[in-house]
């Protein structure tokens, strides 16, 4: 079968030719029809990224597809079902075997292209803003990198739960579709000050913020007593470090936060949470914002989209 995998650190994909998988005991064999692509998967071309698979490794972190062959003790999941599922690795290929504790159905109304851009963007946000940050009603929801993958999310969920919604994203076109998104206020981060806007705003109550750096900085200092902030990715490239007096002097809380980790520690809150996220999907309340879609043997493209930040939203490759 095709697969796209990365043969050495650094360098683009390589389309390969590797063995079909089999359904191992607990895992289902899934024929893939689309992979969502997220930053992570710039990291784990580099090396950077969290978990560290020897090379030659098959990229792409979710999927949406349908179940071909269901190993021993999975009861779960029949054969021709369709699912989505947060695997970490091996999306980019025409078959992947994966957990079954790790899959999802979903609904018959949500697309190919929706249910690959689905898991791990709208999962993130939701569990970051409702199970970690306990967003309220009403409160201030700054959103760094509002118009990316996750980012969108946030502003999107954000305004759902009833938040006054802030978004930061780069010229005034992303900006426009964080607008669309929900948004209640906009900040340019090529030419505002992030912090004067915020403050003169009333500052933050949570800080959701993918992209760190000077921006991080810039929120810390816009916040209001008691806020609370979560740095879930470096997409600046630089992670900041914290002055703890900041803290102390506002009564601030910081949340380490990375969605994947509760695949191993506490699947349920993905569970639950994408329960909850498919009700929003069936009654039209949420929908995947998809910029981009490309074909397997483009996902080396796909990805460029990601690293020139060209794309809104998701980039989804579709596989089969």
């Amino acid at each position: 079968m095709r697969a796209m995998q990365v043969t050495e650190l650094g360098k683009p994909l390589s389309l390969r030719d590797i063995p079909h998988p089999s359904a191992g005991a607990g895992q289902v064999v899934v024929k893939v029809h689309t992979c969502g692509l997220n930053f992570g998967d710039l990291l784990a071309i580099k090396g950077t990224y969290q978990e560290r698979p020897d090379v030659p490794f098959t990229l792409g972190m979710e999927l949406c597809g349908t179940v071909t062959e269901v190993g021993q003790g999975v009861t779960r999941f029949t054969v021709g079902q369709r699912i989505a599922a947060y695997c970490g690795f091996d999306a980019l290929a025409d078959f992947a075997a994966i957990s079954a504790d790790i899959c999802v159905p979903i609904p018959d109304v949500m697309s190919d292209e929706d249910a690959a851009a689905f898991l791990i963007a709208y999962g993130t946000s939701h569990v970051a803003l409702d199970y970690k940050a306990h967003l309220r009603a009403g409160e201030r929801l700054l959103v760094l990198g509002a118009s990316g993958g996750v980012g969108l999310t946030a502003v999107e969920l954000g305004k759902l739960m009833g938040a006054e919604v802030i978004a930061v994203a780069r010229g005034a076109q992303k900006l426009q579709v964080a607008k669309a998104a929900g948004a209640d206020h906009l900040i340019d981060s090529e030419t505002d000050d992030i912090r004067d806007c915020v403050k003169a705003l009333g500052g933050a109550d949570v800080v959701y913020d993918p992209i760190g750096g000077e921006q991080f900085k810039a929120a810390l200092r816009a916040c209001r007593p008691e806020a609370r902030l979560i740095p879930l990715g470096f997409a600046s490239g630089e992670v900041p470090q914290i002055p703890a007096n900041h803290l102390l002097v506002k009564n601030l809380t910081v949340i380490g936060f990375y969605w994947g980790g509760y695949t191993r520690v506490n699947p349920k809150v993905l569970t639950d949470s994408f329960e909850v996220l498919t009700d929003w999907y069936v009654a039209g309340k949420i929908k995947p914002h998809v910029s981009h879609v490309l074909p397997l043997e483009q996902a080396n493209e796909a990805l460029d989209l990601l690293r020139t930040r060209k794309a809104t939203g998701k980039v989804v490759v579709r596989v089969a």
